[in-house]
């Protein structure tokens, strides 16, 4: 059996970042969580086949929301997969095109009401996605969640729509 935490080597690599910030989180709410962790708790009423095609993966606040991959065809490098955002209050969205974009997202400091409670390992996180991925943080979170939305958003929509017998909208 393997040590690693996943199959993906971005998300390996992120596991490693943070076991070795020892508990300080490097961006607001996010932390990763048994890789593929079990969904029966989502949404109550999805159907088992449909929830076969997300893979769970992380925190992404600290209330409960989650993200997840979303297998929404069958290629191969599950890195290249959109990145869905389950929001605890029942909001769904598309956040991110594929892992490396959600980890620019995590770059972005947080809003200005919230600079003294930046998370201690947040810099250490922006050395380490240049280092790693030659990545920076996004001008604004927009500037990689609207591409997603717009080439993601009908898709995810209609899949949820089927998932879920139609008791989640998807926000848009």
């Amino acid at each position: 059996m393997s040590d690693l935490y996943s199959p993906i080597p971005e998300l390996n690599l992120l596991k490693e970042f943070q076991d070795r910030l020892g508990g300080r989180f490097f961006s607001d709410g996010f932390e990763l969580f048994d890789y593929d962790d079990d969904l029966d708790w989502f949404c109550g009423s999805a159907d088992p086949e449909y929830l076969d095609r997300l893979i769970p993966f992380a925190y992404a606040t600290g209330s409960g929301s989650y993200y997840a991959l979303w297998r929404c065809d069958d290629r191969a490098d599950l890195a290249t997969l959109p990145v869905i955002f389950f929001g605890d209050e029942g909001a769904c969205r598309v956040e991110a095109r594929d892992l490396r974009e959600l980890f620019r997202l995590l770059a972005c400091p947080p809003e200005e009401e919230d600079l003294e409670r930046l998370n201690p390992g947040h810099q250490e996180y922006v050395t380490w996605l240049g280092q790693n991925f030659g990545l920076t943080a996004p001008e604004h979170p927009d500037d990689v969640v609207e591409p997603a939305m717009g080439q993601y958003f009908q898709q995810f929509a209609h899949w949820v729509q089927l998932a879920t017998r139609g008791t989640i909208d998807v926000a848009g």
